[in-house]
């Protein structure tokens, strides 16, 4: 089954070999020989590629799965579930990640030294079970799943913009008023033309930004020059705020705010590393005040 999963994952068995420290003759016939147990062609062969049969997806899902739970039986033999050890991989987006995500693994590291950090902060979706990852943290309503999800906290869209700013060119008053602003928007996390306002979200205004950023901060520096608006997530520009470098404008129209995440796959049978790590995330970032 190991030999089958990973020839399906690297869809060559050359690789597969390599991989596993084993000779291709001795791949193939291994795959060979699970087939003709089974009855069924699980790979479907050509000069140029491996790919898997239906019968060979089904199959290669179970795969993964029971030797999910063999290396769960064998770390709770060793007793890996008292001492967290091996690689730990955490995602997350990339500002939330470094600002706070970060400082968290850093703590980790240093209290359980056996374990090997591993940070992939993005601000795209990340598929934790296909990409290998152990612990994610999610900022939005999450989707039906087999996850387990423990909610931490709570951020909204902030709009804001430098003092300095506000006194030159006024503050808007209502969402409307956003036609006479200058508009900053950061396009990596969001493209929408429509800013939604309101507790339930149904009033929109399609604004037209004079400055497009594909990151948040350089929207934020933007906006902290004094150059025009930007609408952010309120972590983001917490310490701005707190400063007084920005002002959030329109709270009484704000729409309501996004839950906090810290998901992981592995439910009730996760390893000591996922289950130390998670304990810790949620302690320390329930009692972050920024996250409100």
């Amino acid at each position: 089954m190991r030999i089958f999963v990973r020839v399906a994952e690297t869809a060559s068995f050359v690789e597969a070999a390599r991989q596993m420290h084993l000779s291709p003759p001795a791949v193939t016939r291994a795959v060979s020989g699970l087939e003709e147990d089974i009855g069924v062609r699980l790979l479907a062969r050509t000069t140029r590629s491996v790919k898997m049969t239906e019968a060979g997806q089904r199959y290669f899902e179970d795969c993964r799965r029971i030797l999910a739970d063999i290396a769960e039986a064998e770390a709770s033999a060793a007793g890996s579930h008292g001492n967290p050890t091996g690689t730990l991989i955490v995602t997350g987006p990339i500002m939330f990640g470094q600002m706070h995500v970060l400082p968290i693994l850093l703590e980790y590291l240093d209290m359980f030294p056996s374990v090997t950090g591993r940070s992939l902060f993005v601000d795209r979706g990340v598929n934790i079970v296909e990409e290998g990852i152990d612990v994610a943290v999610r900022i939005g309503h999450l989707p039906a799943s087999g996850l387990s999800a423990t909610r931490v906290g709570w951020v909204r869209r902030t709009i804001c913009g430098a003092p300095s700013y506000f006194e030159r060119h006024g503050v808007p008053r209502s969402p409307a008023d956003l036609a006479d602003h200058r508009v900053i928007v950061p396009t990596g996390a969001w493209v929408s033309p429509e800013w939604h306002f309101g507790p339930d979200g149904r009033t929109r205004v399609t604004v037209h930004p004079r400055l497009l950023c594909n990151t948040n901060q350089a929207a934020i520096a933007a906006a902290e020059q004094g150059w025009g608006i930007t609408r952010v997530l309120s972590y983001q520009v917490g310490p701005a705020l707190a400063a007084g470098r920005l002002q959030s404008v329109l709270d009484d129209h704000a729409e309501s705010p996004m839950p906090i995440h810290v998901v992981h796959a592995e439910g009730r049978h996760a390893t000591a590393k996922v289950r130390a790590f998670v304990d810790l995330a949620v302690q320390r970032l329930r009692g972050n005040g920024l996250l409100q």
